[in-house]
C-alpha cells in the first residue's frame, strides 16, 4: 500500500504552520467549517480560502494559490462528509453517518474520512473546536 505524499515527503504530520495533532484520536475531534461553500444540487462546492500569510515567505502560497482550482466540487461522500462538519460532530459521528448512508462500498470509512478531514485541514477548508 502507498504512503500518501505529503507523508512520504518526511513531514512528520505537519500542517503548514498548524499544531500536529500528536496524542490526540482524530475521531473525537470536531471539525469547523473554514471555507465558503455552496449546495449545488446535493452536491457541495468549497470556495479555496485565500491564503494568509505574507512576505516572500507567502510568496509560494500565493503562486500555488494562483495555479488552483478556486472551487472544488465535492463527490456525493465529500459533500455528505462536508454537511456534517457543523461543528457539533465529531469525525467519529461523521462516520456514523457515512456508514449509515452508503454501506460497505465506503469501508473502511474512518481511514477515508481521516485522510480527508486532514487533507481539508491542512489546506485551510477545516479548523478543529477546542474542547
Amino acid at each position: 500500500m502507498r504512503r500518501p505524499r505529503r507523508a512520504a515527503r518526511g513531514r512528520g504530520g505537519l500542517d503548514r504552520g498548524r499544531e500536529p495533532l500528536g496524542d490526540v484520536n482524530l475521531l473525537d475531534l470536531t471539525p469547523v467549517r473554514e471555507a465558503e461553500w455552496k449546495d449545488a444540487d446535493g452536491w457541495v462546492v468549497l470556495e479555496r480560502p485565500s491564503p494568509g500569510r505574507g512576505g516572500l515567505r507567502g510568496l509560494g502560497d500565493r503562486l500555488s494559490f494562483a495555479m488552483s482550482a478556486r472551487r472544488i466540487r465535492l463527490d456525493d461522500i465529500g459533500s455528505c462528509s462536508w454537511k456534517c462538519f457543523d461543528g457539533e460532530t465529531t469525525v467519529g459521528e461523521a462516520c456514523a453517518v457515512l456508514r449509515e448512508r452508503f454501506g460497505d462500498p465506503i469501508e473502511p470509512v474512518e481511514e477515508r474520512l481521516g485522510r480527508f478531514v486532514r487533507y481539508l485541514h491542512q489546506d485551510g477548508f477545516l479548523s478543529y473546536r477546542e474542547e
